[in-house]
């Protein structure tokens, strides 16, 4: 599975604080592609919880 940041992100933090093994935000979100299979739990939620909606699970 791949992960990306669509275009938007506001730099919240939302995904960062629910997991950081993969999410790291500075001025917006990036993504840890090597740390997605072992923390996909948390990816979801942060995809769930991100009040843009920009983070897409493919």
């Amino acid at each position: 599975m791949t992960v990306k940041i669509n275009d938007g992100c506001i730099g919240c933090g939302a995904c960062e604080s629910i997991c950081d093994a993969v999410f790291k935000v500075e001025d917006v979100a990036t993504v840890n592609q090597a740390a997605v299979a072992d923390n996909m739990d948390c990816v979801k939620e942060a995809a769930d919880s991100c009040p843009v909606g920009v983070i897409e699970i493919e």
